[in-house]
């Protein structure tokens, strides 16, 4: 069969036509900090933060791009959902840690910068010791867009509220590895029964888990599903 190549003039229309259906496709990216945020250092004062990516603490292994200050801010809705989390974990003696919450994109940006640098391992016996980095990508560990910049998402644990102890989960927060998905097997009882309050307790108030990392919460009813915010954390 003959191939019949399209009219120079039809070329640019196709091309066009291609590229206007990419950028219907592709998620809303945002840039201003709407009115439904909240800082949780303020709306949760009594929690613990350590905000991970704002130091040096974390797979990049140094400050990332878009965190200006060591602040978690989150949507009014999954706020007060977390409000709610914090009262019943309280009432155990405990209080939830947040490592993070709103990401912005430029963060992202900045990790799937670093994913390509495959000489930067500095951080991999802590973060990644049985992973080769270039599988970062393929293996779901990196990815271009995060739920975290809609706004919903937290990474967080809990701790002993007497002595801010975190309780053992059985492997640090951004430990890349099967053994933080939360229904790894070979951790203790005590390790799996740590795991399984924490997600309890967020998916009695409205929270979905993420299967591959037991300290990532979405809130199910999220207000900005199709939206991905990219304004500084300050």
């Amino acid at each position: 069969m003959k191939h019949i190549r399209p009219a120079p003039l039809v070329l640019p229309f196709v091309h066009a036509v291609l590229f206007a259906c990419l950028l219907l496709a592709a998620p809303a990216l945002a840039e201003g900090q709407p009115d439904g945020f909240v800082t949780l250092n303020e709306f949760l004062p009594g929690a613990v933060y350590d905000v991970k990516y704002y130091t040096g603490d974390n797979f990049v292994g140094a400050r990332v791009d878009g965190y200006h200050a060591p602040k978690v801010l989150a949507t009014v809705e999954a706020a007060t959902a977390l409000k709610a989390v914090q009262a019943d974990v309280a009432r155990f003696g405990l209080s939830l840690k947040f490592f993070d919450g709103y990401r912005p994109q430029m963060a992202v940006d900045h990790f799937v910068r670093w994913a390509a640098d495959l000489k930067d391992t500095r951080t991999k016996a802590a973060h990644y010791p049985d992973v080769d980095k270039r599988n970062l990508f393929r293996d779901g560990y990196i990815a271009a867009r995060s739920g975290h910049s809609r706004g919903s998402t937290v990474d967080l644990t809990l701790v002993d509220r007497a002595t801010g102890k975190e309780l053992d989960m059985g492997t640090p927060f951004d430990f890349f590895g099967p053994e933080s998905w939360p229904e790894a097997a070979g951790f203790p009882p005590q390790v799996r029964a740590n795991r399984a309050l924490l997600r309890a307790v967020m998916v009695g108030h409205g929270f979905k888990p993420y299967e591959a990392e037991w300290w990532h919460f979405t809130l199910r009813d999220e207000p900005y599903p199709e939206t991905y915010f990219d304004f500084p954390v300050e």
